[in-house]
């Protein structure tokens, strides 16, 4: 099992911000920085000497990029993936909400 604990701490050493604000890009006579949102899990287990195992999984999703022109720098989402993200968060506060509304009737 430390084996596997180690390489484990190896990867997770190495995500952070980098996997979340990308390298400024060049366009024209604009500066990018991509944005992102990452989330990442792991997980280990040992039933003895012989047997360890482990997983893990990650998700990362485009928010937008940080514009500067002219001197400014301004935050443009995008707006797949805030569409995207919205419409399940809507729908489990909907859930949620209806949850409550007939809790408080009884």
């Amino acid at each position: 099992m430390a084996d596997f604990a180690l390489q484990l701490g190896k990867l997770v050493s190495t995500l952070g911000v980098k996997n979340t604000i990308g390298e400024p890009q060049r366009l024209a006579a604009d500066e990018v920085t991509p944005v992102a949102v990452s989330i990442t899990g792991f997980g280990g287990g040992s039933a003895g000497e012989l047997h360890e195992g482990g997983g893990g999984g990650g998700l990362s999703v485009p928010l937008g990029a940080y514009v500067q022109r002219h001197g400014a720098v301004h935050f443009e989402p995008n707006t797949v993936a805030l569409v995207a993200v919205a419409i399940p968060l809507v729908w489990v506060t909907g859930r949620a909400l209806r949850g409550v509304v007939r809790a408080a009737k009884k």
